[in-house]
């Protein structure tokens, strides 16, 4: 039996068209992906990010111990800062990407919603010689993001906080709607967004007063789908399609996210044979040149021989033309170079590009 998040029931008045996503009731779409994706890349919309996993890391070596666990730097974080990072299995695959926040009292790590059961046994298997706590936030904490170059105007209305001086994967305790929460300048679409992180239970009242606050903004609420394209044009990962464990931080575009002078972590000896002896393949924005929308799995070629293989693909509402992630053996890597995917429908010309696909992103 799925799950429902905290804002099942307003998303269902919303319209929310439901589909089973990562153990939770969830919707894929409301007005539909095109206009919802437009509504954030042009004003603001609101996503129920609740079903993504939430888990405390406190005690006396919590520092340490994520130091060891993921591949980012822990120390150089600055309270209320976020981090993005991935942690890796001993071999260099990627257990996950995760978002780690530095609280006063514990670390928020915000883990993706299919993979949170996994992360916290991985977690918990790894902290054994360390005097760590491991908690489970996910069920009694909501998470809301509000996204879109309109959002700071909407949210203001709602809190005293100074949210202009809060910046980009900066963070605040502060109170919103008249409830406390911690609030941070994050988000999965490119533009300007915060989240939300509060109690599960004023997840209602929440919901209705950010709507109302945004109603002469023209917001909306947005599903699944416009999240997937909204990312995708930005060139972020999607963990299952385009990391995973069989993929490594180097070749998946992520070394900005492996320090590896910062001392010993786990699978940092791999990694580092990896950066020096390069990568055999490597995760590339692919445009389309002409019609055609490359989908995950499709084949890549170049001179009829397979080079690589679609690992996200789809319409770009924003650019209106198919564009797509894939894995592309090294020496086809370099902008501009002309590649084929065979798609269901036929073979389509494609040329690679620079991240991201979409350049006019509002975040700061």
């Amino acid at each position: 039996m799925d799950m429902k998040t905290p804002f099942y029931d307003k998303i269902v008045e919303a319209g929310g068209r439901m589909v089973s996503f990562a153990g939770y009731q969830m919707s894929v779409q409301f007005e539909g992906i095109i206009p919802e994706h437009t509504k954030v890349r042009e004003a603001v919309g609101v996503f129920d990010v609740s079903h993504m996993g939430r888990v405390e890391v406190k005690g006396p070596q919590a520092l340490e111990f994520l130091e060891h666990l993921v591949t980012n730097e822990m120390s150089s974080l600055d309270m209320y800062q976020a981090l993005y990072t991935v942690m890796c299995y001993p071999d260099g695959g990627i257990v996950d990407d995760l978002l780690i926040y530095r609280l006063p009292d514990h670390y928020l790590v915000v883990v993706n919603a299919s993979n949170n059961s996994k992360d916290q046994a991985w977690m918990r298997e790894q902290a054994k010689s360390k005097d760590t706590e491991i908690i489970d936030r996910t069920a009694e904490m909501a998470q809301l993001a509000v996204q879109g170059p309109k959002v700071e105007g909407v949210l203001s209305k709602l809190t005293s906080a100074d949210l202009s001086g809060i910046g980009f994967y900066k963070g605040l305790e502060m109170e919103l709607a008249g409830v406390k929460m911690f609030v941070s300048r994050t988000g999965y679409t490119g533009e300007d967004g915060f989240e939300l992180y509060f109690p599960a239970e004023h997840a209602g009242m929440v919901w209705d007063s950010v709507f109302e606050a945004g109603s002469g903004e023209g917001i909306a609420p947005i599903g699944l789908g416009a999240r997937d394209t909204l990312r995708l044009e930005m060139k972020y990962a999607l963990y299952g399609n385009d990391i995973d464990k069989t993929t490594n931080p180097i070749e998946a575009g992520l070394s900005w996210v492996v320090k590896l002078d910062k001392g010993d972590f786990i699978a940092r000896d791999v990694l580092l044979k990896v950066t020096e002896e390069k990568p055999s393949r490597r995760l590339v924005c692919l445009e389309v040149k002409g019609q055609g929308i490359p989908r995950p799995h499709d084949i890549i070629v170049a001179d009829g021989e397979e080079v690589g293989a679609v690992t996200s693909g789809t319409f770009s509402p924003s650019l209106k033309k198919g564009i797509a992630l894939g894995y592309v053996r090294s020496g086809y890597t370099k902008s501009d170079t002309e590649l084929v995917v065979r798609t269901r429908r036929g073979e389509v010309t494609v040329v690679v590009v620079k991240p991201p696909f979409y350049k006019n992103a509002s975040h700061k």
